[in-house]
């Protein structure tokens, strides 16, 4: 089956307001640019959000999913990291957007058990804090005190440890960038990228896959299988090779002695 789309626009097709998205990538690494802009374009909002982070502020819109933000069409981001985004912080702590802050590895396997079918699982990360006992701030009111906060989850023992439950997350849609991908949505990721795409293209219900080489691949070098893909957009050479840097450091040369 062949899943090649010819645009960005047909590759986001069918995400409307409201809608929630697995957005894979680790920073500015293997973030799906493309899509995010065309889903941008799109002109809808009140997107909730699953990613480790939220893009970045830098150059004014933003970059990743910090375009999105910017652009006040997000409603809620579940993730593990703020970082250095200060728009993001500022929309969190103004009530503009409803945060749910997570253990990175509970993100990383909420969205694999979405994937595999599993609704819940149990972990050890977070018992003894909010994170298992509530509290933690969802949403603020514009003078910064607390509108929505988590609610408890459940905590039980096994063999004497503690361990609390976690849901599995499943969206409507993810967004997810590949180093290389064929026509049968069987995908391949480079380095860091490999971090949560795998893992955001399990949870989407429909899942988009933007790559930078379309061709045909060695079954033993696949990452992620065709079936958990939809839709490929291939992209043109200049758009595989923008790539946003999230910090940017200069190294003075070295006097030889």
């Amino acid at each position: 089956m062949n899943k090649v789309v010819g645009s960005a626009a047909e590759a986001v097709a069918g995400v409307g307001e409201g809608a929630s998205l697995a957005v894979g990538g680790f920073g500015l690494s293997g973030v799906p640019s493309v899509l995010i802009r065309a889903v941008l374009e799109r002109g809808v909002g009140g997107l909730h959000v699953v990613s480790n982070n939220c893009g970045t502020n830098g150059g004014g819109s933003g970059q990743g999913l910090g375009e999105l933000l910017a652009a006040g069409r997000i409603a809620r981001v579940i993730g593990s990291y703020i970082g250095e985004n200060k728009e993001f912080a500022r929309q969190y702590l103004a009530g503009e957007v409803e945060v749910e802050l997570i253990p990175q590895g509970t993100l990383a396997e909420r969205l694999r058990a979405g994937g595999c079918g599993i609704p819940a699982f149990y972990t050890p990360a977070g018992v003894g804090t909010m994170v298992a006992e509530g509290g933690l701030p969802w949403r603020h009111h514009p003078d910064g005190s607390v509108a929505v906060a988590s609610p408890p989850k459940e905590v039980r023992e096994f063999d004497g440890v503690p361990y609390v439950l976690e849901r599995g997350i499943v969206t409507d849609f993810a967004l997810v960038r590949a180093a290389k991908g064929d026509a049968y949505g069987n995908l391949v990721f480079a380095k860091a990228a490999r971090n949560f795409n795998p893992l955001a293209a399990m949870a989407g219900r429909v899942t988009i896959a933007e790559v930078e080489e379309l061709c045909e691949l060695d079954p033993d070098e696949v990452h992620l299988p065709g079936v958990f893909v939809r839709r490929v957009l291939p992209l043109t050479p200049e758009q595989a090779a923008d790539k946003g840097v999230e910090k940017r450091t200069v190294t003075s040369a070295v006097r030889e002695v």
